[in-house]
């Protein structure tokens, strides 16, 4: 498949890009600047985030947002993820994968209460949930786009090991057998591309967690 990847020089990104090309897939790296990546990794498209469109996207079978804002720009979150929506209309045969957050995922039952809205929530981190959780509703209001938003476990640890396994849920907060909310990026990033290889959840949301070391 011929996979897109914007951000593919963040953390995240670098995972999912290198989990892809590892089952042989064709990768574009989607950056702002190709001077963060060496020459030999993937092919790169140099174009910002802002200005991407629909013939750009039209290459890609698949396209994963793995955009990081800036600390105190979170709002960039909406304002890129309605840029790619709005660019995603005119490719109809690309799929978006946008790697999301936690925050978004209830934490009852009933599905009335978000992690966002517990106490135990941590502050520093409620700007780019509160935006990634509006994304997920931009995305969840549109009809002309196929795509998938990801919400990894409350701690999404970037040092964590690939254990080759996970499990998923939807749209509540899941637990591991430790009864921690606990998934790895290197776990997070085999989970997405086994969406992207056998899609279970076109416009919709999962989410997943992991065994910690």
């Amino acid at each position: 498949m011929k996979i897109g990847i914007i951000g593919a020089t963040g953390k995240a990104g670098s995972l999912i890009g290198k989990e892809a090309s590892e089952r042989g897939h064709d990768i574009t790296a989607i950056v702002r600047n190709a001077a963060k990546l060496s020459e030999e990794e993937y092919a790169i498209l140099e174009k910002d985030i802002f200005d991407l469109k629909a013939e750009d996207l039209q290459q890609f079978d698949v396209v994963v947002n793995a955009f990081g804002a800036p600390a105190g720009q979170e709002h960039l979150h909406v304002d890129a993820g309605r840029v790619l929506i709005e660019a995603m209309k005119g490719a109809t045969d690309t799929r978006l994968i946008v790697v999301g957050g936690a925050g978004s995922l209830f934490v009852d039952e009933a599905q009335t209460i978000r992690l966002i809205e517990t106490p135990e929530f941590p502050k520093e981190f409620f700007a780019t949930a509160a935006n990634q959780g509006k994304n997920l509703e931009d995305l969840q209001n549109t009809n002309s786009v196929k795509w998938t938003f990801i919400s990894p476990a409350a701690f999404f640890n970037p040092e964590g090991k690939r254990t080759g396994s996970y499990q998923k849920g939807k749209d509540n907060l899941i637990v591991n057998s430790n009864g921690d909310s606990y998934v790895s990026y290197a776990d997070f990033a085999i989970a997405v591309l086994d969406e992207i290889e056998n899609p279970q959840y076109i416009n919709g949301r999962f989410t997943l967690v992991s065994e910690a070391e």
